[in-house]
């Protein structure tokens, strides 16, 4: 019985998907320094990044709720907090909905209304288009991209109060990257999809798949340069972009002359090094006025 709370605090934090969490916040702190060129001010930093990381935590903690029922068709998600029985349904709903809306509010009292206002669109695009759409169409796959990449306008609005060109760049870099990243573990666990009715991958087969791949990592290759090109960012990222880039999609023109499980898995491991390389560099070389 003593470890009946920690165990249950354990699962709630769980819910969350913390490591998930930990990157969409980085990914907000990242569009508000580069917004700011560089002079974000420590507490907007703060405010941003909390706010972001508590209203992300409660959409993929109602997210487990929803899908709850596949979750616990599936290998590697039947171990999760409500399918293995360590959270009940409703528990975890109140929670994910708690957080979700407390997220919410933070942002609106201590950033302002517009970050607010695109985190609330991100879980309701999320909730409300992609979670029905994975067993009806593969559109799912590239409307989950769009709250993927949302918080690089939160942290851009967040710092200037306004969107702008140079923000909506970095929304489609973050937006092309997760296509070949979400397709590679999509074929990967293909099988577990087809048990649920996930339609996750197009049709067509691993040659179909591997051509999205490399159409969407083809057009990184124009987008990463445009914050460069507006003035954002300076040749250090450009030159490391273009170098990263290249070689992300030498990889997935390479997994699509032959798309095996073991070629997926390069390029979804490629792709969990791909960004985090790209955000360091704009963290590096971002422009000071």
């Amino acid at each position: 019985m003593q470890d009946s709370q920690p165990s249950k605090a354990a699962a709630f934090y769980e819910l969350t998907k913390p490591g998930i969490v930990v990157y969409v916040t980085i990914t907000a702190g990242v569009g508000a320094f580069v917004g700011s060129r560089g002079s974000l001010e420590l507490w907007l930093a703060f405010h941003t990044m909390f706010g972001t990381g508590i209203t992300t935590a409660g959409a993929l903690a109602l997210n487990q709720y929803t899908e709850r029922d596949a979750d616990s068709m599936m290998m590697r998600t039947r171990g999760r907090p409500i399918p293995s029985g360590r959270l009940s349904p409703i528990s975890a709903l109140y929670f994910s909905q708690a957080l979700l809306l407390s997220g919410l509010a933070y942002l609106t009292l201590n950033v302002s209304w517009l970050p607010a206002a695109i985190a609330a669109f991100s879980a309701v695009i999320y909730q409300g288009v992609y979670t029905p759409l994975k067993s009806r169409s593969y559109g799912a796959t590239l409307a989950g991209g769009v709250p993927g990449a949302l918080p690089t306008l939160i942290g851009w609005s967040a710092a200037t109060g306004t969107l702008e060109p140079a923000g909506f760049a970095l929304f489609g870099i973050t937006y092309l990257w997760q296509l070949p990243h979400v397709l590679a573990l999509a074929w990967m666990l293909r099988e577990d999809y087809r048990l649920v009715g996930f339609k996750l991958i197009p049709r067509g087969g691993g040659r179909i798949i591997g051509m999205h791949m490399v159409t969407a990592t083809a057009a990184l290759l124009p987008t990463v340069v445009s914050p460069s090109i507006l003035g954002y960012t300076g040749v250090w990222y450009l030159a490391g972009a273009l170098i990263a880039t290249t070689y992300f999609l030498w990889v997935t023109i390479s997994a699509a002359r032959n798309m095996t499980s073991a070629a997926a898995r390069k390029v979804f491991q490629t792709s969990l090094l791909y960004h985090p390389v790209l955000l360091g560099l704009m963290l590096f070389d971002t422009i000071r006025l």
